[in-house]
């Protein structure tokens, strides 16, 4: 409102996006058309979005519009052959609502805030994708995935997945 919209445009488009986002969450809608796929983040694609599958992981962060995510080169397109696993990469171990919600920003500011830390790795903490760390002790999605290609060879290069693994570092 603040830069001149309505109200009721406001209203509209959050709305439009609360039932865009309803209907795809689901695995009754199989690939639909290849136009509206191409353009419209589709049940396949936010699917993908969900998965814990390594060649899956940091993949379709779109809302409405898939293009954002092909543009930007975060797209992966769902395979019939590695079918989404969905959840987390590291199972909390409770089913407690408070903590499946808010683990990952508790998490986040216990590491931005430990002793020790320059005033830029506390705001990397906050900014850098998931697994970052200061000292490189944590895995990140790349990691995770290059540790799959090492275990898998015949997968590199596949979508969503590195084309050759770097060694490990030492």
């Amino acid at each position: 409102m603040l830069l001149g919209f309505h109200p009721a445009v406001i209203a509209f488009t959050f709305g439009f996006n609360l039932v865009w986002q309803f209907w795809i969450h689901t695995e009754t809608i199989g690939k639909m058309w290849g136009w509206f796929e191409f353009v419209f983040n589709t049940p396949s694609h936010h699917r993908v979005h969900h998965a814990t599958n390594p060649r899956y992981l940091d993949a379709n962060y779109a809302g409405t519009l898939i293009i954002w995510d092909r543009m930007f080169g975060t797209f992966v397109e769902e395979l019939e052959e590695d079918r989404p696993r969905y959840g987390i990469v590291r199972n909390l171990g409770t089913f407690n609502p408070l903590k499946v919600a808010f683990h990952e920003w508790i998490g986040m500011f216990s590491d931005a805030f430990a002793p020790g830390l320059t005033l830029s790795d506390r705001l990397n903490y906050l900014i850098k994708p998931p697994g970052w760390s200061h000292d490189g002790s944590r895995e990140t999605s790349e990691s995770l995935k290059a540790a799959y290609v090492r275990r898998n060879p015949d997968e590199a290069g596949k979508p969503g997945l590195p084309a050759a693994s770097a060694e490990p570092a030492e």
